[in-house]
């Protein structure tokens, strides 16, 4: 989420900081509220992924979430370079960016799971409804992400959950499975890695990253049938990911 509470990144500054942006030349108001502008282009993507959703095209589906989410790693060092909060005050880049990340890290996602035979057809609506409102009372929580950039629990990346489901093919009843464990472990309070902030093995979980998204655009260009040892890996490096937050680190 990857979302994610970036009060670093781009949350409100004391009203103080509309002296700063009174100072701030147009050049930089400018370039700061193009930050936003580019989050903004996520809303743009979970559109198109929707849309394609709803045609049934779920590699475009996955390809525009895809797309999304090089905006949601990218948007944050540009807000901090920029320091946009302190030169747009009264823009709120955290709700822009919480507001993205729901549609395309949750509601698109979950509709998906709905509307595709991933899951059994009994209990398909009632997961994904599961999933919207887990996922928005999430983002609404102010204890998601703690100061070392860690989240707590699951954090909602219900469209790495989708694509793995579509991709590994489970029975229905297995992804339903693992859709209720997911759903338990958003509200469990534990750790889990934000793989380009947390500092711990950063040179790791960024590798576990990289192999994750090469494999991940291969699956797609082979219509989310990459093979069982493409599965086998996505899956072990999800699994890092989730849970190398949980093991405690060496003194």
């Amino acid at each position: 989420m990857a979302r994610k509470a970036r009060a670093a990144r781009k949350g409100d500054r004391p009203a103080a900081s509309n002296v700063a942006r009174d100072k701030a030349p147009a050049t930089a108001r400018a370039a700061a509220f193009g930050v936003h502008v580019f989050t903004a282009l996520g809303a743009a993507c979970a559109l198109m992924a929707l849309l394609a959703a709803v045609r049934g095209d779920w590699v475009a589906m996955f390809g525009w979430f895809g797309v999304a989410m090089v905006i949601d790693g990218a948007d944050g060092a540009l807000a901090r370079r920029l320091d946009v909060a302190a030169t747009l005050p009264h823009w709120s880049g955290e709700a822009l960016d919480l507001m993205v990340d729901y549609t395309t890290y949750v509601f698109v996602p979950a509709y998906a799971l709905a509307a595709s035979s991933v899951l059994p057809a009994a209990f398909a609506l009632p997961l994904a409804v599961a999933i919207a409102i887990s996922g928005a009372l999430y983002c609404a929580d102010r204890r998601m992400k703690t100061a070392d950039n860690y989240f707590i629990g699951f954090p909602v990346l219900w469209n790495a959950a989708a694509f793995h489901l579509f991709v590994a093919g489970l029975p229905p009843a297995g992804a339903a499975i693992l859709v209720v464990v997911l759903l338990v472990l958003t509200f469990v309070p534990y750790r889990t890695v934000h793989p380009l902030r947390v500092k711990r093995l950063f040179a790791l979980n960024v590798v576990v990253v990289a192999l994750w998204s090469a494999l991940a655009v291969y699956a797609l260009f082979c219509n989310l049938m990459p093979g069982v040892p493409v599965v086998v890996a996505l899956s072990l490096a999800a699994v890092y990911l989730l849970g190398i937050g949980i093991v405690p680190a060496r003194r």
